[in-house]
Formats: C-alpha cells, sequence, structure tokens
C-alpha cells in the first residue's frame, strides 16, 4: 500500500492544535464534571491516582512516540516499537498495582488508582501508534484519535459518577472508553504507513537495540512527571485529598496553554531534526525561538486571564471553595510560562538527539522542585507548591538554554 502524501507544517501544526485543544478541553471537563458532579475529595482521588500512575508510565514509555518521530534513517520499524511498547506497558501494570498497595491509601482510593493505570496502558499503545503517524507527518489522524478518545472519555466519566457518585467506576469508564478508540480507530490508522508489519515483533536483539537507545528518555521523562507531579505528593501529605483537588483542577487550567504548545512542538520537531542531520543550523535557530516565543505568548494571556478575572472564571467552571484561591491560579500561571520555555527547549534538545544530557538536567529540576516543596508548601500551602514549580521549571530552562546554545556552536555536518 502506497504512503499516503505527507502533510505541510502548517497543516499539521493546525491538526495538531485543534487535537490536543480538544483532548485538553475534554480532559479538563472531566475535572469540571468530578467538581460539580462529586466534590473537591474526588477530584483529589482523581490527582493521587494519576500522580501514582503518571511517572510509572512516562518511564516505562521511553518516550518512543518521540524516538520513532526522529528515526529519520528508519533504523527500526512499527513492529519492533510496538513489541517493546507492550512488554514495557505490562510491567508499569505490575508496578502500578504494587504501588498502589504500599502507598497506604484506602482500598477504595487504590482501586482507582489500578483502574486509572489500566486505562493509561491503553493510552501508552495508542501513543507508539501515534509515534509513527508523527513519524509521517499525519498529525490529522492523531487529531482524530485524540479528539474521538476525549469526547468519550468524558461522557463516559461523567456520566458513570452522575449515576453512580463513584470514583472508581469512573475511572472503570475511562479505561473502556480508551481501549474503545484503540481497537476502533488507531489500530487501523496506521495500517500501510510502515514498510514492515503492524504487528508487535519481539526480536530480543532489537528490543534491547531500541530500550538502550531510548532508556535516556525514559529516565528524563520520568523525571518530567515526577518534577510536574511532586507538589501534589507534598499537598496531599500536609494538607489532605481536598486541597490536593483543588490545586489539581487550576493547575489544569493552565496546562491548557502548554498543550497548545505541544502541538506546534510535535508538529516541527520532524523538521528540527531534519534540519539538524543537514548541518541548516540557521533554521533550527529559528524554529527555536519562534517556539520559545510562541510558549511565552501564550503563557502570558493565562496569566493576564487569571489577574483579570480569575475569581469568576474558578467559580464558574467549579464551585465557590476554589475561587478563594485565585493567587494560586495567578502565581500557577506564572510558572506556566517557565514551564512553556522548558517544553520548547526539551522538544528542541529530543529533535537534536541530545537525549543523555536530559537526565542529569532533569534530575536537578525534580531534586529541586522537591526541595522547594519542603520548604514552601507546608508555611505558603498551596501558593507554595505553584512557587515551587515555577523554580523546578526554571531550572530546567537554564540547563535547556545551555545545551541548545552549545548544539548550535558546535555542530557542524
Amino acid at each position: 500500500m502506497p504512503h499516503p502524501v505527507r502533510l505541510s507544517l502548517r497543516a499539521n501544526f493546525l491538526w495538531n492544535l485543534a487535537g490536543n485543544v480538544a483532548y485538553t478541553a475534554c480532559q479538563w471537563g472531566m475535572l469540571v464534571a468530578l467538581a460539580k458532579l462529586g466534590d473537591a475529595e474526588m477530584v483529589g482521588q482523581f490527582a493521587l491516582a494519576l500522580a501514582v500512575t503518571a511517572p510509572v508510565f512516562m518511564f516505562t514509555n521511553l518516550h518512543l512516540r518521540g524516538v520513532q518521530a526522529t528515526d529519520a534513517r528508519g533504523e527500526h520499524d512499527f513492529g519492533e516499537y510496538l513489541g517493546l511498547r507492550l512488554v514495557m506497558t505490562t510491567a508499569a501494570l505490575a508496578v502500578i498495582a504494587g504501588l498502589a498497595v504500599g502507598i497506604g491509601a484506602t482500598w477504595a482510593t487504590v482501586a482507582v488508582i489500578v483502574a486509572v493505570g489500566v486505562a493509561k496502558a491503553a493510552e501508552a499503545v495508542s501513543d507508539v501508534c501515534y509515534g509513527l503517524l508523527q513519524k509521517h507527518e499525519r498529525m490529522d489522524r492523531i487529531a482524530i484519535s485524540m479528539t474521538a478518545k476525549g469526547i468519550l472519555s468524558l461522557l463516559a466519566l461523567a456520566v458513570t459518577v452522575y449515576l453512580t457518585q463513584s470514583m472508581l467506576w469512573g475511572a472503570v469508564a475511562l479505561a473502556l472508553s480508551w481501549f474503545s478508540v484503540l481497537a476502533a480507530y488507531d489500530v487501523s490508522s496506521v495500517a500501510g504507513l510502515d514498510a514492515g508489519s503492524i504487528t508487535p515483533r519481539w526480536h530480543a536483539r532489537a528490543l534491547w537495540t531500541i530500550a538502550r537507545l531510548a532508556l535516556p528518555l525514559g529516565v528524563v521523562k520520568f523525571l518530567v512527571s515526577f518534577t510536574a507531579i511532586v507538589p501534589r505528593y507534598f499537598i496531599e501529605h500536609f494538607q489532605g485529598l481536598g486541597e490536593l483537588g483543588i490545586f489539581a483542577a487550576i493547575s489544569y487550567m493552565v496546562l491548557a496553554s502548554n498543550r497548545v504548545l505541544c502541538a506546534l512542538g510535535e508538529s516541527i520537531s520532524p523538521r528540527m531534526a531534519t534540519f539538524y542531520a543537514a548541518g541548516d543550523k540557521a533554521a533550527l535557530r529559528a524554529l527555536l525561538i519562534r517556539l520559545v516565543a510562541f510558549g511565552a505568548l501564550l503563557g502570558g494571556g493565562v496569566v493576564a486571564l487569571a489577574l483579570v478575572a480569575g475569581r469568576e472564571v474558578l467559580t464558574l467552571f467549579y464551585r465557590a471553595e476554589y475561587a478563594e484561591h485565585v493567587s494560586v491560579f495567578v502565581w500557577v500561571a506564572v510558572g506556566g510560562i517557565v514551564a512553556n520555555a522548558a517544553s520548547a527547549l526539551t522538544y528542541s534538545m529530543t529533535a537534536t538527539r541530545y537525549f543523555f544530557v536530559q537526565a542529569p538536567m532533569f534530575l536537578a529540576a525534580g531534586l529541586v522542585t522537591a526541595a522547594a516543596c519542603a520548604w514552601l508548601v507546608p508555611v505558603y500551602e498551596l501558593v507554595g507548591a505553584a512557587w515551587a514549580v515555577a523554580i523546578g521549571q526554571a531550572v530546567l530552562v537554564a540547563g535547556g538554554a545551555v545545551v541548545m546554545f552549545r548544539a548550535l556552536a558546535r555542530k557542524a555536518l
């Protein structure tokens, strides 16, 4: 089967933007539904489940999507990437089950964590399909999948929570909806895109080669997730699930700007990799500057919204108790500007194949964030958590700027 025509950079960005906006809106809608149909503690329970499962999957996913998308020489086929993803996903589910029991949560919360882990297993398999689509610059198919998954999961979660008043059954409905999209659309969307078979391949040597290449990115993605989520552990420990639910809901409003930036970053990373391989430093530098500037503009808009209408926005989308935390909204938004710059630099480092250097950089950011949380959260509560996030992201910006400056100065092909 002939490969479908690649879309233009503009078309890929617009499709990816549409998919990310729709998906992020639906993910945010799930938090809104939980806040409206349940309570802050239910939102906190869901946020804790994500805090436990996300870092595990971030590591075991090994960022194979990015590795695939920038595999310009076609060193491995899709079946090998899929085989490795299935092996690592099975391991992730085992680890999550152990963590869920080991953290000392109630059995109801343990069950929610496991159910969310199963949902993220479906997401992990869809993600490796997205990697092949991104490599072939067909972001339209990714956008369709993300939109379908977002809408279906929002409806499934909201209806189930409304009928059962149970976060557990809501998480089960979430998992079923994601598996449905995987089976009905994602698998067929990659058919014919790769020269090899789309069935998983478990050749030990090939899987080890990919894993060895991608392991630094797996560590980096784990540290990225840990850095973003570590404040939730401190909030839950010092202030409980209710306050965690409020912080998670506010943070997700700010995450929207980063999702938009990711849409652009994912669209241009294959092009950045091509420029880097060709030694076109001027073109690479121009794309990096645009990406950083776009992220700053997006983040600044969220800060303005929080300052001008923060109380009204929080009351409208959540409840009055959330509106008492306008200062948290403002500071989380400020941290979002720094996070956008860090994301832009991370996409650039991945496109230029600077994998190994990212691990110590993100380790430093994670440790700084944890230390800042230990100092600030007990004293300044949710505002302190927002400050800690911004401090950790600033470490990433500084490190990423140094790496890319050296990459642009030294690379000569």
